[in-house]
């Protein structure tokens, strides 16, 4: 049997909590042997918890630790940057939340850092990962017969949910100065793609762009291929998001609306002359909620529809299966930081739309 990855963790807050430390502590195949987080509390609770003995509260003695496997980097996201050099520069195998980077310039210095033979950088897009997502790439027509494509994010953000169904441990000892320098830093990032007279509106959106968005360009981009350009994109009080991508005979219509509407409405639509693939997600707040995949065909004298699913299986496991599959065995990893760094392009030039 193959011993279990050891892995350390960069960043102890909501998504660590909710869904990668409770994944890698249900999967023997990995073992919790380092976490760090600015929050000594919150560094002494999930040691605690999860029974952890190598503690940090600064990133660089974990990164130091040359008896790790890999490190998930799962902190705020102008941190990113710093912190995936350094663990790159270590040779350890890197798991990092999506967005890689908050913008190209940022990422691409990071790509041409030498790495070791068979290191894995991996990006967290756990919605390619979905198994209805997957059927749908798989019986895709071909793209000359599509005739339109509908991405859509219509969601309430996570805390409305996380409240009713899991315990989050949030830290008081968090300096105010710490939180203040990691906001300014974030614009600062913002505005170095956006232009230092950027309405904040645009800040804004261009930051959903980054969070929420991220997921739905990368899936697009897995289906489709790469668009050919961005012909038309607005946002509305930074909150609402509409952007038209460009594949020549066919274009792909994305929106993004965050309100405090209790849903979560996400998904994938194309639509051919005679076929209309529709397929879904739910919050990944509530672990384990299902997705599906529904296709409904129909000819000169009849119509029917193929449901694929409920799919239960979490996409963030099968992610997890994934990147444990290019470390152990050297498998393709298509969630690669080269990957990513399309979508940060994506997300600049949709972004000169807002200005």
């Amino acid at each position: 049997m193959t011993a279990p990855i050891k892995v350390g963790l960069i960043g102890l807050g909501e998504v660590a909590q909710l869904i990668h430390l409770p994944l890698l502590a249900d999967d023997p195949r990995f073992a919790i042997t380092a976490i760090s987080d600015v929050s000594p509390s919150l560094v002494d609770y999930i040691a605690t918890r999860y029974g952890v003995s190598n503690r940090h509260t600064d990133a660089s003695g974990l990164l130091a630790d040359a008896s790790l496997d890999a490190v998930f980097i799962l902190t705020p996201d102008h941190l990113h940057a710093d912190l995936l050099e350094k663990a790159i520069e270590t040779g350890k195998h890197v798991f990092i939340e999506k967005p890689a980077c908050l913008t190209a310039a940022q990422l691409e210095p990071i790509l041409a850092l030498p790495r070791r033979p068979g290191q894995v950088v991996f990006v967290g897009y756990m919605r390619r990962f979905s198994r209805p997502f997957l059927e749908l790439k798989r019986r895709l027509p071909p793209l000359d017969t599509i005739r339109h494509v509908r991405i859509r994010d219509i969601i309430r953000e996570a805390p409305f949910f996380v409240a009713q169904t899991r315990n989050v441990f949030r830290p008081n000892d968090v300096s105010p100065d710490l939180i203040a320098e990691g906001r300014a830093r974030t614009q600062a990032i913002l505005r170095s793609v956006m232009g230092e007279d950027c309405p904040p509106d645009a800040l804004r959106a261009y930051q959903v762009l980054t969070g929420l968005s991220s997921h739905s360009f990368s899936a697009m981009r897995d289906l489709l291929g790469p668009p050919l350009g961005v012909r038309y994109a607005h946002q509305h009080k930074g909150e609402t998001v509409i952007a038209l991508f460009d594949y020549g005979h066919f274009t792909a219509l994305y929106e993004a609306v965050i309100d405090d509407v209790s849903r979560f409405d996400a998904g994938i639509e194309v639509l051919t002359q005679t076929q209309h693939f529709k397929m879904n997600y739910d919050t990944p707040y509530i672990r384990n909620l299902p997705t599906r995949l529904e296709i409904t065909t129909s000819s000169d004298k009849e119509t029917g529809s193929e449901i694929i699913g409920p799919v239960y299986e979490d996409p963030f496991r099968i992610e997890l299966d994934a990147f444990r599959d290019s470390v152990v065995n050297g498998t393709t990893n298509k969630t690669s930081l080269e990957d990513s760094l399309e979508d940060l392009k994506l997300f600049a030039e949709v972004g000169r739309h807002f200005r």
